[in-house]
């Protein structure tokens, strides 16, 4: 049996993203699913971290993520585990998302993916450009430093 239950606070968090990307903004949005991959997902089992939005015509789908099936489910509920899932967003927000979809290496991802307080399943995406080489050693020197400073505060 999977781990325990979540009933709200944080289930997948893409800890990768920010280091390979720079977010620029963020947007949070809800997810269409059935009921059982609610389930699945209440258990932990899903994957962000390859994730990534796409449009479809008039709108946006969230492709990438893997949501495992529960072991313990029933045979007849079947569903694909890595389908691409529509975003539940506003039209003027799916409109503004694919004005920057369209700008040269803008990239629109999920960096968590969490319940509510109301209990309402939400993925939080960011939008933002990827980072070369040299971006991301910085981000390694500044994130040293930070460290070091912090040891040398405390003792």
């Amino acid at each position: 049996m999977p781990r325990q239950m979540i009933k709200f606070g944080a289930v997948s968090e893409n800890r990768k993203a920010r280091f390979s990307y720079t977010v620029e903004d963020t947007i949070e949005a809800g997810i269409s699913l059935t009921g059982a991959e609610i389930k699945s997902i209440r258990y932990g089992l899903v994957t962000i971290v390859d994730g990534f939005v796409q449009k479809r015509g008039d709108d946006l789908f969230l492709a990438g993520i893997e949501i495992q099936k529960l072991p313990t489910a029933a045979r007849y509920i079947n569903f694909d585990e890595r389908r691409p899932r529509q975003l539940l967003l506003h039209r003027a927000q799916i409109n503004r998302m694919i004005g920057k979809l369209t700008e040269k290496g803008a990239t629109i991802f999920p960096l968590k993916l969490y319940f509510n307080n109301r209990g309402k399943l939400k993925v939080l995406l960011g939008i933002g450009y990827g980072k070369n080489r040299a971006d991301k050693r910085e981000t390694i020197k500044r994130r040293e430093w930070e460290k070091s400073k912090a040891r040398l505060l405390k003792g």
